[in-house]
């Protein structure tokens, strides 16, 4: 009989005016014998509405007789009744989200509930590594971030839901892909597995764990709509249970769920536009002369002999009469005045068009803009275009509004032996770079069962298809090596190849011409799963077993047309790559309460991974007889001028954990745990490595003395722990390799004498067998609050970080055949404090108003790097002590952060009234001061004194990585259904290092050449700034191009969102539950207190995006 009633529930979810029927009509026999006597108790029929706090009804809510299975679920207006009820009987509401409610009837025919918001049951799980703890038992720092409260801002990637949560510093990736990267507390380590492109390390990035498993993929691989709650890990004890992947802390995602009651079909699509929001333009047509002209004319800056002014086409030489007396001579100017200008602006110095023509010779036939032209040395499309008055704009040319479209479909649902959540994504994004483009398919599929009372099985499945390869204007080139008068395309129409001219030089650039001789496509295709079982055994334990296969292939394919002029033939590329990991554990838990005081949870895992992967490549040159296939068939290649490359890689590791987790009375707890981890890419003398941790927690405000009433909530938590980091750029790092030689051939005399070439292999890397983690310990101290019953809660940390033992290349003598050998040595700390505060500062009918402050504070620093000592001299050269080393050539330096400035220190601009203490430096107005140690200065025989720049007169002038982070977040709800936020982060405390300043455009002989440059400041006697050079300005002797340090600190109005939920009245008549219009803005605005050169956190483009979105759920 029960389950007879639970199957008609289940399709009460589906068609919930039906199972209202069921339940009060014709089935009413089946409960004949139980109504009977109900009939004998006073039966009756019962009538009720389920609302929230707010008055609007809640569909779905279950209504059941406490101790027997008879129930139903509120319709869409929350109406239910219940047929053949005793009138003393008492009813049990309850509702995802909502506090469960019991209501004695006492002979009542009539209900009316209103459901409380449950903010407890919503947040009080906390998913912690290999299960999950109530929030008030943890004793780590953990913050949680709940996705779904910013749906509306329509977040694209998961590091859009990351950003602003304290202590986790989220990066900007400005393309139409998204994202960024992502470290938590600082840098760890001097190590990072890419040199060249250091937002690709993964050596600082923090460990992934999804739905319980280790994460192999991207972050694009998970759909933002499908996650129900991410958990931060950031001290060692959270984390210590994960051993040597989580020195960088771990980020658990765990996707969503179906929830009970009816079957829930969300639909969302959301359109953004994308525009530019961060510009550095280049100038136009009038712009672009008027530079040219001052570029010639600051080579003629000089103090005039007749004036004494220091001032355009002032530079002159003195010229002695030839056989005159001493003294007698004349100034000879090195420009004749005016000579730059434009022929319509000649009266300030007094000349007529006709004396300026006369200057160069001018014929009659040539125009006055002609003559300048030639003067300002233009050639080519951009002088003959510059005469007919055609421009072309190609910064426009190279940006665009990017549509980006974004789709997703979800079902989802559950019964007491179901839980069911199916999704689907499709998403297709044009970045501002015209060709950045991006599209996605993602889909989920998340299956528990329960079989029986003591199995459950579950599986996850996550699927991805995703572009990785487009062709991307190269927008740096095309909007600066293009003149405004460069040509897009000829007469005939044709795009023109030349834009400036075939001349030499600069013939400029035209990415659409280049782009129809090639092609490309890339992308990856990803299959994720996890499945699961769990066993509940006896005495309260619990077995689970988990286990995760991963594929991923990826497909690289291009060409290049023989069609092309100045490409003799045709050529193509393929590569192809397969990724496939796995991992599994092994779980056993025990948790037990003991006189409802004593709670013990232990925890035991055994885990195991592999990684394996295969990549081959071919480079298929000269197709002949044709091109025409391109990368469609390369068999036509000549095999001897393409060639083809693999490499292949195997990773092994495994773990096991204990961990013991005691409450007593939810006023003090303790977390202990020990893990014991091998990975295959250590050294053979250090296979494995030991990681303990243990925390503690008091909740005081549970003591009995406590009496406070303001207070709410306090609790007190002490934590340390051990983590490893073996996350490398090879995995085999601590073995030697084996790969061609530096000529890849090697002369031999075979026996007949005769001098033969043969491929040979070489070792260029020495294995280290003593080799292994690196090792960060932490402390931690925290201090979790509440007060007015919760309506302001938040939390206060310190953490002190030590790294040791980084993976380190540490020289070696140079007869050991090697430069370096990869070591374990260093130690990098990093400590700091971090503040979170969320208040509710109003919540009535008519406004609720939420606010979300977060602040983080850490300081990097260097404490050892190879333990090498060097003395310390007093001014007499005496060895007063001894330092350790700093690497200067990394510029690491002992005591100072990982991303330190040491460089010399730009003071100002010499200015006019300057012209003879410029000069001492081999400079002139116009150019940087730099900053000099006279102690340094070599003083010469006849007592003058040179001037000298080394590393003593180098300074620490800041940091690049910003010190504070914070934000905040406003949340308001009106009248029930109109929603209105804005989220603000800021950056600060960071600095870097231009030499934009110097205006050292010709550099490449970008000026002759008659490219266009970045719209711009510079220094002349007219506009006689301190924080910008002349044009072309020069550097003291010795230090020719000095670097100026900019401020980067900036704080962003990251997104304003406004949304309005649609009456439930209005929409329910449809069998709509809910539907939400929104829309936002992203990136709507950013102040930056000393950077002018495209986006200060980026440092390159900026995407504001406008966003209108729809949520349906059904």
């Amino acid at each position: 009989m029960k389950n007879f009633i639970f199957e008609l529930s289940s399709k009460r979810i589906l068609f919930s005016m039906m199972v209202a029927v069921f339940f009060s009509g014709t089935p009413r026999s089946a409960y004949a014998e139980k109504n009977e006597v109900q009939v004998a108790m006073q039966t009756v029929t019962i009538k009720g509405t389920v609302a929230d706090v707010n008055g609007e009804p809640v569909i779905g809510a279950t209504i059941q007789v406490k101790g027997t299975t008879t129930g139903i679920i509120s319709d869409v207006d929350g109406n239910f009744t219940l047929n053949g009820v005793s009138d003393k009987s008492v009813l049990v509401i309850s509702f995802i989200g909502y506090k469960t409610q019991e209501i004695p009837l006492n002979r009542k025919t009539t209900v009316k509930v209103v459901l409380q918001e449950d903010s407890e049951v919503l947040d009080e799980v906390v998913v912690v590594g290999y299960g999950s703890m109530r929030k008030k038992d943890l004793t780590g720092s953990v913050v949680q971030i709940r996705p779904d409260k910013l749906a509306n801002e329509a977040p694209k990637t998961v590091q859009d839901v990351l950003r602003g949560t304290p202590g986790l510093n989220v990066g900007m990736n400005a393309s139409a892909k998204g994202g960024g990267t992502l470290q938590i507390r600082g840098q760890r380590s001097v190590y990072v597995t890419d040199k060249d492109n250091p937002a690709n390390d993964t050596h600082n990035s923090p460990l992934i764990i999804l739905d319980g498993m280790q994460f192999y993929g991207e972050l694009s691989e998970i759909n933002p709509n499908d996650i129900g709650q991410i958990d931060v890990l950031k001290d060692a004890s959270a984390a210590a249970v994960y051993g040597a992947k989580a020195a960088n802390g771990v980020i658990i995602i765990s996707t969503k769920k179906g929830k009970t009651g009816k079957p829930m079909i969300n639909v969302s699509t959301d359109w953004s536009f994308a525009t530019m929001g961060a510009n550095r333009k280049v100038y136009g047509p009038e712009g672009y002369i008027n530079y040219r002209r001052d570029w010639y004319v600051a080579n003629t800056y000089g103090t005039n002999p007749h004036t004494g002014v220091y001032e355009a086409y002032g530079a002159a030489t003195w010229v002695p009469k030839k056989g005159g007396n001493e003294g007698e001579g004349e100034w000879v100017f090195k420009t004749p005045a005016g000579y730059y200008d434009n022929p319509n602006n000649l009266g300030k110095y007094g000349i007529t068009p006709d004396q300026w023509r006369a200057y160069t010779g001018a014929s009659a036939e040539m125009s006055d803009s002609e003559v300048w032209g030639l003067r300002l040395e233009m050639q080519g499309n951009n002088l003959a275009n510059y005469m007919a008055g055609k421009t072309f704009d190609w910064y426009d040319h190279s940006f665009r509004t990017g549509l980006n479209q974004n789709y997703n479909f979800s079902l989802s649902g559950a019964t007491d032996r179901v839980n069911y959540y199916l999704s689907f994504g499709y998403m297709n994004n044009e970045g501002v770079a015209k060709g950045n483009d991006y599209t996605t398919f993602r889909s989920n599929m998340k299956i528990d069962a329960k079989v029986t009372k003591w199995l459950e099985v579950g599986a996850n499945v996550n699927f991805q298809e995703r572009t990785d390869g487009d062709t991307t204007v190269d927008w740096a080139s095309q909007i600066t090596r293009n003149s405004p008068f460069a040509q897009y395309k000829d007469e005939e129409g044709n795009l023109e190849r030349f834009p400036m001219g075939n001349v030499a030089g600069e013939s400029g650039f035209n990415h659409d011409y280049k782009q129809q001789f090639k092609e490309r496509e890339a992308g990856y295709t990803v299959l994720n799963t996890i499945f699961n079982a769990k066993l509940n055994l006896p005495f309260g334990i619990t077995y689970a077993f988990n286990i995760s296969p991963r594929y991923q292939w990826y497909y690289g394919r291009t060409s290049q047309s023989g069609d092309e002029p100045g490409v003799e033939t045709g050529s193509a590329t393929r590569s192809n790559n397969k990724r496939f990991d796995w991992s599994l554990n092994n779980t056993l838990t025990w948790d037990k309460t003991i006189a409802d005081k004593h709670r013990f949870t232990v925890t035991l895992v055994q885990e195991a991974e592999e990684r394996r992967y295969w990549s081959d490549k071919i480079n298929a040159n000269k197709l002949l007889p044709t091109d025409a296939l391109g990368f469609h068939y390369v068999g036509v290649a000549d095999k001897l001028a393409s060639s083809f490359s693999s490499d292949d890689s195997h990773e092994t590791a495994d773990g096991m954990l204990g961990r013991l987790f005691y409450s007593y009375d939810d006023r003090y707890m303790f977390t202990g745990s020990v893990r014991r981890d091998g990975y295959s890419a250590f050294g053979t003398s250090n296979p494995r490595a030991t990681f303990f941790s243990t925390a503690f927690g008091w909740t005081f405000t549970n003591e009995k003395f406590f009496n406070w009433k303001p207070m709410s909530y306090g609790k007190l938590r002490f934590s340390w722990g051990e983590n490893g980091n073996r996350q490398l750029a090879d995995a085999n790092i601590a073995l030697a390799n084996l790969g061609f030689g530096a000529g890849k051939t090697y002369g031999y005399i075979n026996s007949a004498g005769n001098l033969v070439e043969y491929k040979y292999m070489s070792m260029s890397r020495l294995a280290n067998v003593n080799l292994k983690w690196e090792k960060t310990t932490s402390w931690n101290i925290g201090l979790d609050f509440g007060f007015l019953d919760d309506r302001i809660t938040g939390s206060v940390e310190y953490y002190h970080m030590p790294t040791t033992q980084m993976i380190m290349n540490q020289s070696i003598p140079q007869f050991a055949g090697f430069s370096s050998i990869t070591s374990n040595l260093g130690e990098v700390q990093n400590r700091g404090f971090e503040i979170s505060l969320n208040t509710t500062n109003i919540k009535n009918n008519v406004l609720e108003w939420n606010t979300t402050v977060g602040f983080s504070f850490n300081k990097n620093e260097i404490k050892h790097l190879y333990y090498e000592y060097e003395d310390v001299l007093d001014a007499q050269g005496n060895v007063i002590g001894s330092k350790e080393s700093d690497d200067i050539s990394n510029k690491w330096f002992i005591g100072k952060p990982i991303g330190t400035i040491w460089d010399y220190k730009v003071t100002g601009i010499w200015q006019t009234n300057e012209v003879e203490e410029a000069a001492k430096y081999g400079q002139r107005p116009g150019d940087p001061k730099v900053w000099n140690n006279p102690a340094n200065d070599k003083v010469n025989a006849d007592g003058t004194t040179t001037i000298v720049y080394d590393n003593d007169d180098r300074q620490f002038l800041g940091q690049t990585t910003p010190k504070v982070n914070w934000s905040l977040r406003n949340d308001f709800r009106i009248l029930k259904d109109i929603g209105f936020s804005f989220n603000i982060y800021s950056k600060m405390g960071h600095k870097s290092t231009e030499t934009y300043y110097l205006n050292n455009d010709n550099s490449a002989n970008k000026i002759t050449n008659g490219q266009n440059v970045y719209v711009k400041e510079y220094w002349t006697p007219e506009n006689p700034t301190n924080e910008y050079g002349r044009l072309n300005a020069q550097g003291p002797s010795g230090v020719s191009s000095p670097s100026m340090v900019r401020d980067r600190s900036f704080i962003r109005l990251e997104s304003i969102t406004l949304s309005y939920n649609l009456p439930k009245k209005i929409i329910s008549r449809w069998g709509i539950e809910k539907l939400t219009l929104s829309g936002s803005v992203k990136n709507v605005a950013v102040w930056a207190k000393d950077w002018d050169y495209w986006d200060p956190e980026t440092g390159s483009l900026a995407p504001r995006t406008f966003n209108l979105g729809l949520k349906l759920t059904l």
